[in-house]
């Protein structure tokens, strides 16, 4: 699949974050291999591991978020929204930023002064290898909540100015839902 044009300096940073989400897999794998190779053919298991790749798999699952933002490739009820006028396609995306922007501002405000207090204390996870997870991971869960609203905005803007052209941006529906819309139009008019 073709990715999504970047059109701003917010989709430049979904971007790399989203780059990095894709290589941070493959350093997983890599240190879960070194830990069965420590493990069971040396027989000294490691103790950082397990957090470590705990840790970067949060990590993983946040940025991956931004990225699917920027790409467009966040749920939407396609045949829905294709068959619908571009004034409804505008509403089903001011609605859509609206109750993202919601739930982000409801997560920062909420996890602030638990994100400051785990920053500043430097907490720790509490192990024996005792990494700062919470300290690094709380604050970054705001930080993507802050540029996943600004990227929802930036999806608006760049989608409404989209829909006065072709379609609704780089999206093109499935021949499949295509011939499903067709023979719901062909239906309505028999």
């Amino acid at each position: 699949m073709k990715e999504h044009k970047r059109t701003g300096w917010v989709d430049q940073i979904s971007w790399r974050f989203g780059r990095v989400a894709m290589v941070m897999p493959f350093i997983i794998v890599v240190i879960i291999i070194y830990e069965v190779f420590m493990r069971y053919v040396l027989e000294r298991p490691t103790i950082w591991v397990n957090e470590l790749s705990l840790w970067m798999g949060g990590w993983i699952y946040l940025t991956a978020g931004l990225y699917t933002m920027q790409q467009r490739g966040h749920i939407r009820i396609t045949i829905l929204y294709e068959v619908v006028p571009k004034r409804i396609k505008r509403l089903f995306n001011v609605l859509s930023t609206f109750f993202l922007l919601a739930w982000a501002a409801a997560t920062i405000y909420g996890g602030f002064n638990e994100a400051s207090s785990a920053l500043l204390s430097w907490e720790r996870y509490g192990t024996a290898w005792n990494p700062p997870i919470p300290a690094v991971t709380q604050p970054l869960i705001l930080v993507v909540m802050l540029v996943m609203a600004i990227q929802a905005v930036s999806n608006l803007v760049m989608d409404w100015n989209a829909l006065d052209g072709e379609g609704s941006g780089d999206f093109k529906p499935s021949e499949n839902i295509e011939e499903i819309i067709r023979a719901q139009h062909q239906r309505a008019r028999d």
